[in-house]
């Protein structure tokens, strides 16, 4: 082990929820790069929303809360947010000194001995006590498997490949997925696009009025009580609705968003239904979410019989040393920033000898 480094905690990831870990680290006194060091695999700041498609606009964006202890103002709403975060994050990462290094690769987390866990990257080895995961899911975009799909013709790709609407000038598309992606995708695609045609496994459900603190509130606990019992996390998104805004109303009313359901079928030059019913396509663009990227977690054996991670706050049930922030309840912004400060508080007992709280 050449380049074995030793630090308290190591952070893994530079998103929302990283940033937030590392920022309550830094206002609990652990010094970057002495007590704690930051891994980000990204090529620049700006976590996940670096690499989101030119047209989603700051203006677009919704429910994005600011990381804790510096707000992001005066931000033009017509710049495509993947800048605006970016360098709203860049920013945070110099007013606080957190010394993220990247591009680093954590390949694996796995028992190091002396009550410390190893942290395998690209660049050398990490001795730690405590480790905070917040890498997301933006690596792992879930691609659903259906009969026939290797036959098709055309393009096939996932929102995380998304190039922004004007590579669908004149094309026929199936977007296939019912969350705000989707819809994003199907209301800019539509005016140019040849045809589109809207599939999702469950009839969309929109919400009316404000989302409000107790509708927040109650679709996290809906998401909580899943990683509580270790079954694989669903997105909070996934709990809320979609939001009967302008926009989706003139979608509703032109008919962009006339949704059918799930094929059973792809073909060589389109998407085929059991009834007979077939729709031709140049282009499948899969807006069917993101798993969960704790791949190199697996020497821990985390997972339980449920296919998920228990999890405790935000403490690994199998491994009180792991911390698992931006995931399950706490996928949002503001969930990231709170689980951001729990897991550091919860890691200043660890490290002090003191018994981790038992759950409510």
């Amino acid at each position: 082990m050449n380049n074995m480094r030793e630090v308290e905690v190591v952070v893994v990831g530079a998103g929302q929820a990283g940033l937030a870990g590392a920022y309550h680290l830094r206002r609990t006194g652990f010094r970057p790069d002495r007590d704690f060091v930051v891994l980000d695999r990204s090529p620049g700041p700006g976590g996940a929303w670096q690499f989101r498609w030119p047209s989603l606009t700051y203006g677009k964006v919704h429910g994005m809360h600011a990381l804790p202890g510096m707000e992001l103002t005066g931000a033009d709403p017509a710049r495509p947010s993947s800048q605006v975060v970016a360098e709203y994050f860049a920013a945070y990462e110099r007013a606080f000194d957190l010394r993220v290094r990247r591009p680093v690769e954590v390949r694996s987390v796995r028992e190091g001995g002396d009550g410390r866990l190893l942290v395998e990257t690209s660049d050398g080895e990490w001795a730690t006590r405590a480790l905070i995961n917040a890498t997301g899911t933006w690596d792992r975009p879930f691609w659903p498997r259906y009969p026939g799909q290797e036959t098709f013709r055309g393009r096939q790709l996932h929102t995380a490949q998304y190039p922004g609407p004007e590579a669908f000038a004149g094309q026929r598309v199936v977007v296939v997925g019912g969350g705000a992606s989707g819809t994003q995708h199907l209301l800019e695609i539509a005016p140019s696009a040849a045809a589109t045609t809207w599939v999702t496994r469950r009839p969309p459900v929109f919400r009316e009025g404000p989302f409000d603190e107790a509708a927040g509130r109650a679709a996290v606990a809906l998401v909580e009580e899943r990683v509580r019992q270790g079954l694989p996390p669903e997105s909070v998104v996934s709990v809320t609705a979609l939001p009967l805004n302008d926009a989706i109303r003139q979608g509703l009313r032109d008919g962009v968003l006339d949704r059918q359901p799930m094929f059973d079928r792809i073909t060589p030059d389109g998407v085929a239904w059991d009834d007979g019913q077939q729709v031709a396509a140049d282009v499948i663009l899969w807006a069917t979410g993101f798993r969960p990227a704790v791949g190199h977690l697996a020497p821990l054996r985390l997972r339980g019989p449920g296919g998920g991670i228990r999890v405790e706050g935000t403490r690994a049930a199998a491994d009180p040393r792991v911390h698992l922030v931006g995931y399950g309840p706490s996928a949002s912004t503001i969930g990231a920033n709170r689980a951001g400060r729990a897991a550091v508080r919860d890691i200043g007992r660890l490290l002090d000898g003191e018994p981790a709280p038992v759950a409510a």
